[in-house]
């Protein structure tokens, strides 16, 4: 028994673990005590605490002067024991914590971190390169400031391939839970998907609405065919494809609708379309009170509104506006849902 855990402690020491740095910190504190006792260095030997402080304060070289020994033996101890092995533990310690750092930091880069405790923040699975990057781009320009940093998920990244905006969760595939675990998905506010092929990101997409049942799911598709079996297998997820080719003939009909197309999706510029939920208890607004108030009070252009799924770009005006229909609004930044006054705009119905 004692042989196997003499084995263990040698591996312990070889490794430098932190019990085995503090096995020999305590050893060498308790050697020094009883050496400087012998030496009869009674003055701070009886005092544990002064002792203590006295063994750090050489540890760290810091050297107060406060306490030192005053006998020619005490002094040897001090010399040639004390200070030499406090000083080797006390830069082992500090090389260990400097590692330990380190090593966290290259383990997030390499998208081994965890941010599972992370909420109400953008979550991006699948990376292809210039789109990726730009979408990413997009979502930290709009991000707020106090708002959670962006987690991208992908695989085959060597390491984070945008620091600066997004932290990283790498994984062996998309449709992995564990990965949308470590990325705190489950408390996020959207995760937007795009994988190498369509089928993969069905995969992944119907994989994070499952475990993410709170976030918005949105996933691109190349073909449409695709998006459409996805839309009638889960309705909550929002599916995305190319517009090109009907922007393309948009703009031969009603030329400068690109234009105005890219102004209202582009976060980057002016004139772009948001949306606000309206809260729950909120009594109900005829849609003309709302397209006034919202323009007057805030300067924004009220343009359309979703109930349970059902988008309206053109309201009539007698339309009653209920709690929890989403309404969409033109405007050059993103209103801050709290400064909005409902109550208001039910008192002007009045």
């Amino acid at each position: 028994m004692f042989s196997h855990y003499l084995r263990r402690f040698y591996v312990a020491l070889a490794e430098l673990t932190w019990g085995a740095i503090a096995a020999l910190s305590f050893a060498h504190l308790a050697a020094s005590w009883m050496l400087m006792a012998l030496a009869g260095e009674s003055d701070f030997i009886s005092r544990p605490i002064d002792f203590v402080y006295y063994y750090i304060v050489t540890a760290t070289t810091v050297g107060y002067g406060d306490l030192s020994p005053q006998t020619g033996p005490g002094r040897l101890v001090a010399a040639f024991f004390v200070l030499p092995g406090a000083i080797a533990i006390f830069t082992a310690v500090l090389g260990k914590l400097l590692a330990a750092v380190s090593n966290t930091w290259r383990g997030r880069m390499k998208g081994l971190g965890n941010f599972s405790e992370r909420t109400d923040h953008d979550v991006v699975i699948g990376w292809q390169e210039a789109a990726t990057r730009r979408l990413i781009g997009l979502i930290h320009r709009e991000r707020r400031e106090g708002e959670a940093v962006t987690v991208l998920i992908a695989k085959d990244l060597e390491q984070n391939p945008a620091p600066d905006k997004v932290d990283y969760v790498r994984v062996d595939r998309l449709a992995d839970p564990y990965g949308l675990e470590r990325a705190g998905a489950v408390n996020a506010r959207s995760i937007i998907v795009r994988g190498a092929s369509d089928d993969e990101t069905l995969a992944a997409a119907l994989v994070a609405s499952a475990t993410c049942k709170s976030a918005h799911v949105v996933a691109y598709f190349d073909f449409e065919s695709t998006a459409d079996i996805l839309r009638l297998q889960n309705s909550r997820i929002e599916s995305v494809t190319s517009l090109s080719s009907e922007l393309m003939v948009r703009a031969a009909r009603d030329p400068g609708t690109s234009v105005v197309a890219n102004l209202l999706l582009s976060a980057g510029k002016e004139d772009t379309a948001f949306s606000v939920r309206v809260p729950e208890g909120t009594a109900t607004i005829p849609y003309d009170v709302a397209l006034h108030l919202m323009r007057r009070q805030h300067a924004v252009t009220l343009v359309g509104m979703n109930r349970h799924g059902n988008v309206d770009l053109n309201c009539e005006e007698t339309v009653e506006i209920q709690s929890g229909d989403v309404l969409y609004y033109i405007a050059d930044q993103r209103l801050d849902p709290g400064s909005i006054a409902w109550d208001a705009f039910a008192k002007e119905r009045a």
